[in-house]
């Protein structure tokens, strides 16, 4: 695929997130609706949305605030939330080898888990993606969720949600996260000793102090395992990846180099 010279590359860039931006215009107004019911002013909302811009961390914080959560253990609770991008930005790293620090810096902190789905796709397929398109992904995905935000900021002034419907919808999302996420067969142990570990702990202390307790043991137990399966070399299909899609990989691969 050849570059369009008549066509401005920030236009091609936007043309590439316009899905994106589509997508999160309505989720970032329920973002920005639940912000405002946790009592968020509008200038509160549009500085969250830049400094997270994570739609799984607005949804708890705006939970966690409305049930009168510690900010301590919603501070935690987002670290560990959020680490995963560790893995995300690793996984691009490679593309980014020849970028400065700063650059470094401003990708690193407008990447959340869709624009690198766009990002690893178009470095996986086109060759003439670059760092400062990856960056231009951000920045638009980054400004329709905020646009998102403060629209729902502005309706959340008329608007009222219940507090049961938030604990739903944020329940039904965490649960797909956790899903999607679930590479390998070990992982569900760590995910069903968490929840079982975290209402235990959660009723007997009589505190949210228990999500984190649940947390680290979860994962401590999780990879305790894993090592003592590896370490006896036990051929256990624990530890073979799931499936997806059939020949997704094989097909990814042929794309690219059909583009070279």
């Amino acid at each position: 695929m050849k570059e369009q010279k008549n066509e401005p590359r920030w236009f091609t860039v936007m043309k590439v997130t316009a899905p994106l931006m589509l997508s999160y215009l309505p989720i970032g107004i329920a973002a920005g609706i639940l912000l405002k019911s946790g009592g968020f002013a509008i200038w509160m909302i549009v500085l969250l949305s830049i400094a997270v811009f994570s739609g799984g961390a607005q949804f708890m914080i705006a939970s966690m605030l409305m049930t009168s959560t510690p900010v301590w253990t919603i501070t935690i609770m987002l670290f560990f939330l959020e680490l995963r991008y560790v893995l995300l930005g690793t996984s691009l790293s490679k593309y980014l080898k020849k970028a400065k620090q700063p650059f470094i810096l401003q990708f690193s902190a407008s990447m959340n888990d869709e624009n690198y789905a766009v990002n690893y796709l178009k470095f996986s397929t086109d060759k003439y993606w670059t760092p400062k398109d990856a960056l231009g992904v951000e920045y638009y995905s980054l400004a329709a969720w905020t646009i998102g935000n403060i629209i729902g900021g502005i309706l959340g002034s008329t608007i009222t949600i219940d507090l049961p419907i938030v604990h739903f919808a944020l329940t039904a999302m965490f649960l797909y996260m956790v899903t999607m996420q679930i590479k390998r067969r070990i992982l569900f142990f760590p995910v069903i000793i968490s929840a079982i570990l975290s209402i235990t702990i959660v009723v007997a202390l009589k505190s949210t102090l228990g999500l984190i307790i649940a947390t680290l043991l979860a994962a401590t137990a999780g990879y305790m395992l894993e090592k003592s399966i590896k370490k006896r070399n036990v051929k256990s299909p624990m530890l073979s990846k799931i499936k997806g899609p059939k020949n997704t990989h094989e097909k990814l691969h042929s794309v690219k180099n059909v583009k070279d």
